[in-house]
């Protein structure tokens, strides 16, 4: 049975997430496996690798081949140099010792590259979001500057200022209501001519 060590999709759409197993090269990718050996976000920066190095290296020595981009991430976590000292050590070349200090000094090495590179991108990150910090306030700054001078425009008009309670002229006082002209006497009435006295009688003439 020939046996592949490759990935097979999981995580949601968009935002994949590896298996990295050894399968049948007859089954489909995202079938059955064998075995699951690590898993693989590419979602982060550096990508997140999580694989058990000894047991890739055992599929290895049992003859499994990896896909190139299986082969890629072997070689990122030293599944190969290991493999390749094993053989080193099977063919009498160095000691299991030897094999595992070589194996360990490679690992350090990578280690604190990694953690460099981790370093830089942290820097980097800190370092653009300083620059984006520093331009919001240079906008704030304007936006207020701006804010200011509108306000003064406003107010310059005002400027010619309103004559003050004391010197606005005064209401002009409602005429005082107009006196009523006070009310000619009615001539009193006038009074009827005292009665015409009438004419005494004329005196009769006396009798004869």
């Amino acid at each position: 049975m020939s046996v592949k060590i490759r990935l097979q999709r999981h995580g949601k759409k968009g935002k994949p997430l590896y298996w990295i197993v050894a399968a049948d090269a007859r089954a489909k990718r995202d079938g059955r496996y064998l075995q699951k050996l690590g898993t693989y976000n590419p979602n982060t920066n550096p990508a997140t690798i999580n694989l058990n190095i000894d047991e890739s290296v055992k599929w290895l020595q049992f003859g499994a081949q990896p896909t190139n981009t299986a082969k890629n991430i072997l070689s990122y976590k030293g599944v190969l140099l290991k493999n390749h000292l094993k053989n080193g050590v099977l063919k009498g070349a160095l000691s299991e010792e030897q094999a595992e200090e070589k194996f360990q000094e490679w690992l350090n090495e990578k280690c604190s590259s990694i953690d460099s590179k981790k370093s830089s991108l942290e820097k980097e990150a800190e370092l653009q979001k300083k620059k984006a910090l520093d331009l919001e306030k240079e906008a704030s700054a304007k936006r207020k500057a701006k804010a200011e001078e509108a306000l003064a425009a406003e107010e310059a008009p005002a400027a010619e200022e309103a004559p003050t309670a004391e010197e606005a002229p005064a209401a002009e006082e409602a005429p005082a209501a107009e006196e009523a002209p006070i009310a000619e006497e009615a001539p009193a009435a006038e009074e009827a001519p005292a009665a015409e006295e009438a004419p005494a009688a004329e005196e009769a003439p006396a009798a004869k």
